[in-house]
């Protein structure tokens, strides 16, 4: 659609056409009207990566609808066609600018890459500092859906028979500061000694 627009309007600006200033100004009214009324319908919905797409492509029907309105005033009152080629790349300048955002934070949910709100380390050491945890390795924090964190790691811990009330502290621990609800915990008895001599693995300690 940038691509569309801009090839439009600087088709526009090598061959400018009549265009009806009072026209645009009453059509780009009624969109802008319209536009403000799906915004705030999709204002009180659940935030979340798909929500924010619809968003994006509404907000910039509202922009377009705003500088379409401003065009056809300058054209009425005026009489200059250009405004119209010229604020439709400025539109479109705008539309690629938070497309790519949009689209490099979806990336980064599609390569399960740790959550921007989320520090690696933080949420290591919190889980290390349980009593009866000795150490955790192979950490992964990673978004299963827009909005939902998923987590999962090896526990070194002293003794297995204490499991479930560490197992129960973490998933409090992890929800409460982190909201990270999707949790799996795989407890070890010397776990992390044992993969150090195979690999290097990020440990965190409850040092």
């Amino acid at each position: 659609m940038v691509v569309f627009i801009a090839v439009e309007s600087i088709s526009r600006l090598l061959h400018p056409g009549a265009v009806d200033g009072r026209g645009v100004m009453v059509v780009a009214f009624i969109g802008l009207l319209l536009n403000l009324a799906v915004v705030l319908i999709l204002s009180r919905g659940e935030r979340n990566l798909n929500l924010r797409a619809a968003m994006l492509h509404v907000t910039s029907d509202v922009v377009g609808s705003v500088a379409a309105l401003a065009a056809g005033a300058v054209i009425y009152f005026t009489g200059w066609q250009p405004i119209d080629a010229i604020l439709s790349l400025v539109i479109a300048l705008l539309i690629l600018a938070s497309t790519i955002h949009l689209l490099r934070e979806a990336l980064h949910v599609l390569m399960e890459g740790v959550p921007h709100s989320v520090k690696l380390e933080e949420v290591g050491k919190t889980i290390a500092r349980i009593q009866g945890v000795r150490s955790v390795h192979d950490l992964h924090i990673w978004n299963i859906s827009s909005g939902r964190v998923a987590l999962s790691a090896h526990l070194d811990v002293d003794d297995l028979s204490g499991w479930p009330s560490m197992l129960e502290r973490a998933r409090r621990a992890l929800k409460e500061r982190y909201d990270i609800d999707h949790v799996t915990l795989q407890p070890e008895v010397g776990g992390a000694a044992s993969h150090g001599s195979h690999k290097i693995v990020k440990v965190f300690s409850r040092r």
